[in-house]
């Protein structure tokens, strides 16, 4: 009985993608964490969180929203329309690492993680639902949607760099203080969290149970730890300097200074002018790029050697695989 070959390998015979295409596409997906992160901050900001009042339906009767529900419903199905979206770029992203030649399973591997995890937040979201908005399923929502994020920005990474084993481009203790630092930007986010299931904006219109902090002193821890993480980017700025650490490894810090300067704007904005929804919209938007920034500052300070780019002519299939090809193409069916 000849070999079964599953879709993707199948694909991968047929068609070469270029370094240049899976680097683009490891992008894309990280475009789209970015989206998501958004557009699930516009529906609790439009208090459309119960715009459709079950999961999976939109109601008990209906797939999708009635009339009746009006713009929040429309708002809600639309954030659970974009994971269909989402989809669409981590599969992208897996078919092309997969077809890609030579072969490179971590790549694979990082693209089958995007797509638990988005299948993991999709249940997470359900939850939120059928828990009436519970705001800590809300910030757990919130942060899977984080982690996801995160394992695009490593495949982007990834797909921008060789395979050999990852070597240290400055000093051990300096590397540490990069840890340092991720670890704080990730504090930063997880407080920021607990700062919006202890705010007003609880994502629906009626009486939402939220977190019982003090709203003001957690929005205070939220604020020291935007200090300590300023503090560590200008700190590991000035010892990147003084070890002569690669300029595009420095360029990263100035780039992470940056988002979190236009990002303490936007926190104090906010603040005196009582927390209006577009500008809570931005900072959303301001945290997932700070984050990004945060990783791409740890990434660039190891090397994993160049990215074999493309051949200027590439090798036509060897003979042996259009054999294989041609037993499966005359293989009665059964």
């Amino acid at each position: 009985m000849p070999n079964t070959l599953n879709p993707l390998e199948l694909i991968a015979r047929r068609w070469q993608p270029s370094a240049a295409f899976v680097r683009r596409a490891a992008l894309a997906t990280v475009v789209m964490a970015v989206i998501i992160v958004v557009a699930g901050g516009a529906v609790r900001l439009t208090q459309s969180g119960l715009g459709c009042s079950t999961w999976p339906k939109c109601t008990p009767e209906s797939l999708t929203p009635t009339a009746a529900m009006g713009i929040n419903g429309l708002i809600e199905f639309g954030n659970r329309l974009l994971t269909y979206v989402l989809c669409a770029f981590v599969g992208m992203f897996i078919i092309a690492a997969r077809a890609r030649h030579p072969r490179r399973r971590s790549l694979t591997r990082l693209g089958w993680a995007q797509f638990w995890i988005v299948m993991l937040n999709a249940v997470i979201g359900g939850i939120t639902v059928l828990t009436g908005l519970n705001p800590y399923i809300v910030s757990s929502h919130f942060l899977a949607a984080t982690g996801l994020l995160t394992v695009a920005v490593l495949s982007w990474k990834r797909a921008s760099e060789g395979d050999e084993a990852p070597h240290d481009l400055v000093a051990r203790p300096v590397r540490q203080l990069t840890w340092l630092l991720v670890a704080a930007t990730a504090a930063l986010t997880v407080v920021g969290s607990a700062v919006t299931g202890a705010g007003p904006h609880a994502g629906d219109a009626k009486k939402v149970h939220r977190i019982p902090l003090d709203w003001q002193e957690i929005t205070q821890l939220h604020v020291d730890f935007v200090y300590i993480v300023v503090g560590l980017s200008v700190a590991l700025w000035f010892t990147l300097r003084a070890v002569k650490a690669p300029a595009a490894s420095r360029r990263t810090v100035l780039e992470l200074f940056a988002c979190l300067g236009a990002q303490g704007v936007i926190g104090y904005v906010q603040y005196f002018l009582g927390l209006p929804e577009v500008v809570i919209g931005l900072h959303m938007l301001g945290s997932a790029l700070v984050w990004i920034c945060a990783l791409r500052v740890f990434l660039s300070l190891r090397d994993r050697g160049p990215l074999q780019e493309d051949a200027p002519d590439a090798p036509a299939p060897s003979e042996e695989h259009e054999a294989l090809d041609a037993q499966v193409a005359s293989a009665p069916s059964r």
